[in-house]
């Protein structure tokens, strides 16, 4: 099992950027599929991106592709996401989600307990 704690997150202007951390505690991430979602009051929890095993493929839902990078920084055992151009719409709390399959749709049984991200108009 993975623990994985998010950091990163915040309240920043529309149009601003901002980038996530996502390390795990105890464990490397290296073996691991690794992805994003994002969940606001009332509404189901997201996909955002996820990033494969070695960093070699990755996904992004289709109406964050350009936006949102996800990458992943072995010699550093963490996994980001960095947002640019961010709108009020992204508001939510961002997770972290880990799997030990290689599909990047998931499931991802491992999450971490999300990061607020604010974007003020």
């Amino acid at each position: 099992q993975v623990q994985l704690v998010e950091s990163g997150g915040g309240l920043v202007q529309a149009g601003g950027s901002l980038r996530l951390s996502c390390a795990p505690s105890g464990r490397s991430l290296s073996t691991y599929t690794m992805g994003w979602f994002r969940q606001t009051t009332g509404k189901e929890r997201e996909f955002v991106a996820a990033i494969s095993r070695y960093g070699g493929n990755t996904y992004y839902a289709d109406s964050l592709k350009g936006r949102f990078t996800i990458s992943r920084d072995s010699a550093k055992n963490t996994v980001y996401l960095q947002m640019n151009s961010l709108k009020p719409e992204d508001t939510a709390i961002y997770y972290c989600a880990a799997s030990s399959g290689n599909v990047l749709g998931g499931p991802y049984p491992y999450w971490g307990q999300g990061t607020q991200v604010t974007v003020s108009s």
